[in-house]
């Protein structure tokens, strides 16, 4: 499932890509092989970070850290590290959507994405052109264990479910960005709010509470 999810990242970025009137603006990449030489070059370039694991996935994280200290703001849910940046850069600072943990839990025993997809339309337009084909021209079906995931039951990140919140959110990601004064408040409320995440805070917490030295 993963490999076929970067491919259909691939071919989505080939088409985003390869359009004329799209390009100037927009280019998608994937990065093979990334690893910490290659965050150190993205990090510091980063305007927006997105952390969207399902509430209650996410054990922790270092990167949306790492991208907070140097500035970028973060559009994610209420997990792993999200929710510590979130206490200490405060709610209008940060681009929240999603179930909580909470929710997703209550939401699990009644899970039905097709009755989501239904009644958002941009879902619906979404997994139809999925299902059209539209990124798999040369290799029809190839993306139809995706399409089954999301529309199943059983799918434990419950997709569908945050989508249109996901959505809303970038829609106010768009909107402050065209406000450069806004957006760069926000980006230094972001670096100066970090220091809870520094090596030498982390350092200082195994010193006294793991090593008790």
């Amino acid at each position: 499932m993963a490999k076929l999810i970067i491919k259909l990242a691939n071919n989505v970025a080939h088409m985003v890509n390869s359009d004329p009137l799209v390009s100037p603006y927009l280019r998608f990449a994937f990065l093979p092989n990334y690893n910490v030489s290659a965050m150190e070059k993205i990090c510091p370039g980063t305007d927006l970070s997105e952390q969207i694991s399902t509430a209650g996935k996410e054990a922790s994280g270092t990167g949306n850290m790492k991208f907070m200290m140097n500035g970028a703001l973060t559009i994610g849910t209420l997990d792993g590290a999200n929710i510590e940046m979130l206490e200490e850069v405060g709610v209008d600072n940060f681009f929240m959507f999603g179930l909580n943990a909470e929710q997703v839990g209550q939401m699990r025993c009644d899970y039905h994405p097709q009755r989501i997809i239904t009644q958002s339309s941009a879902l619906s337009e979404v997994m139809t052109l999925l299902k059209s084909g539209h990124f798999s021209l040369l290799e029809p079906g190839i993306f139809d264990p995706i399409i089954a995931s999301i529309e199943s039951q059983d799918d434990q990140w419950m997709t569908a479910a945050d989508f249109d919140s996901y959505r809303i959110a970038q829609e106010a990601v768009a909107h402050v960005y065209k406000d450069p004064k806004l957006w760069t408040q926000m980006s230094i409320r972001n670096t100066a709010a970090s220091g809870r995440f520094s090596s030498d805070v982390t350092i200082a917490g195994y010193r006294d509470e793991i090593w008790k030295l």
